[in-house]
């Protein structure tokens, strides 16, 4: 039987993007189906704006201890806007080369919401289908909001980067390594943060060691846990 596709995947994050490059270089007509932006999580929503807001508030201790060494930093004031803006700029590149990366391997993007509608078919958003050999699934994961009353009032990792503006101050529920990235940007960039944990420690995965002396420097720097 003849397919539209030997290999269409659902999902341009990490995982999708790269069994697409590689099915393509081995000579295979390959589709990659994307509703959002490519890229994935990681690219778009998560590790690299995540690590530039890091850089950026780590300046805050920077210019605290340049006093000590000579230099007067009196004056020196924060743009949220400037960081956030080019934070998104730097995560628009990082899109286009996926995309580029992509178009080079040959393989074709459509930027359309698809689902399996059966045995070697894909429906996308249009209501156009294609038919493939093989269907990869490589939606990754959403952030699961509570339902709690207020809810509503909250956001996730993935609104974070689009902030208008800081908040004066900021709860964050869940103790795990993003959580406690985000407070230690939060709390540099003079937000009050209260840390919020359902058990008896963070990170409970971690080295105990490790997430004591987290703790101290959290509770040091004004981080209420």
């Amino acid at each position: 039987m003849a397919f539209d596709y030997d290999l269409f995947v659902i999902g341009a994050g990490s995982g999708g993007v790269r069994a697409a490059r590689i099915a393509s270089s081995h000579g295979a007509r390959v589709a990659v189906a994307e509703e959002y932006r490519v890229g994935g999580t990681c690219v778009i929503r998560g590790c690299v704006p995540k690590k530039l807001l890091v850089y950026g508030s780590h300046f805050a201790e920077d210019l605290a201890d340049a006093k000590r060494f000579g230099w007067r930093t009196e004056g020196a004031t924060f743009d949220w806007a400037i960081l956030r803006d080019n934070v998104a700029a730097e995560v628009d590149r990082l899109e286009g080369l996926y995309g580029q990366t992509l178009g080079n391997a040959k393989v074709e993007i459509i930027r359309q919401r698809a689902v399996v509608a059966g045995p070697n078919l894909v429906r996308l958003a249009d209501g156009s289908e294609v038919s493939a050999a093989n269907i990869l699934i490589a939606t990754g994961a959403w952030p699961s909001i509570p339902d709690i009353p207020g809810a509503e009032y909250g956001i996730t990792s993935n609104e974070v980067f689009h902030l208008d503006k800081l908040p004066k101050r900021a709860v964050i529920a869940g103790a795990g390594y993003i959580a406690n990235e985000f407070a230690g940007i939060f709390n540099e960039l003079g937000v009050e943060v209260t840390l919020v944990t359902r058990g008896d420690k963070m990170l409970r995965s971690y080295d105990q060691e490790i997430v004591e002396k987290l703790v101290g420097i959290s509770r040091e720097k004004g981080i209420d846990i």
